[in-house]
């Protein structure tokens, strides 16, 4: 009996006790730091990745905003982590789950708010107005701009979501489809088995690209409100 493929998103129980939150604390788990004089490889990579995305994404900060870099390469880290584990067979992938990302865009996407609030609240609410609109338009022209900033959490989470969910149920219909070629057919075994070869590698660079777009939207929503 084929598996329902939606399974593979179910949160896994131990004892009728939800283990979603042994994977989601996995990535935090594999970096491993201990003060050391000299740096091994693992860390100097590790060094050489913060740099560079550091300089490519939180360089055009001001300095109230520079202040999150810690949180948001933290933040890069563990999504990305988290994206790669949930390639593995036999995993559960905390970020194909809306509740968990919606959890991270909320609490960000309204700390960027609070932050534009307090620091410069006319800049901030000066984005509700596009500059030169006509005055008829000014009351809807708000209404809309209002109603794009309450959608920016909703985005963020759903993107993720829908981007990582939409790479397994592939992955697994390519494979379904590989395991039932491979004793009937060898030639369209050995061509699925190829097209889901190539499925990986590309789930390989979504993992990656939709961490790093995850944390360049907050950094972009921080650099209106700092």
């Amino acid at each position: 009996m084929t598996m329902n493929m939606f399974e593979q998103f179910m949160s896994p129980e131990l004892l009728m006790i939800p283990t979603a939150t042994l994977s989601m604390l996995i990535p935090a788990l594999l970096i491993h730091h201990k003060p050391k004089l000299l740096g091994n490889r693992t860390t100097t990579a590790i060094t050489l990745f913060l740099k560079m995305v550091m300089m490519n994404m939180t360089n055009q900060l001001t300095p109230n905003g520079q202040k999150w870099c810690k949180m948001l390469m933290g933040l890069l880290f563990m999504i990305l982590l988290s994206n790669l584990l949930g390639l593995l067979p036999y995993t559960f992938t905390s970020t194909s789950q809306l509740s968990m990302n919606m959890a991270m865009a909320i609490p960000l996407w309204m700390a960027t708010i609070i932050t534009g609030m307090t620091k410069k609240p006319s800049a901030t609410l000066a984005h509700m107005l596009p500059e030169g609109s006509p005055t008829p338009l000014i009351p809807f022209m708000i209404i809309i701009e209002t109603i794009s900033l309450l959608m920016r959490p909703l985005a963020l989470g759903v993107r993720l979501t829908a981007n990582i969910t939409a790479g397994h149920l592939l992955m697994t219909m390519v494979s379904t489809a590989t395991l039932n070629f491979i004793s009937t057919h060898i030639t369209m075994g050995t061509m699925t088995w190829l097209l889901l070869f190539l499925l990986s590698l590309l789930e390989l660079a979504v993992a990656c690209i939709q961490a790093y777009v995850f944390v360049l939207l907050i950094i972009l929503y921080l650099q209106e409100n700092t």
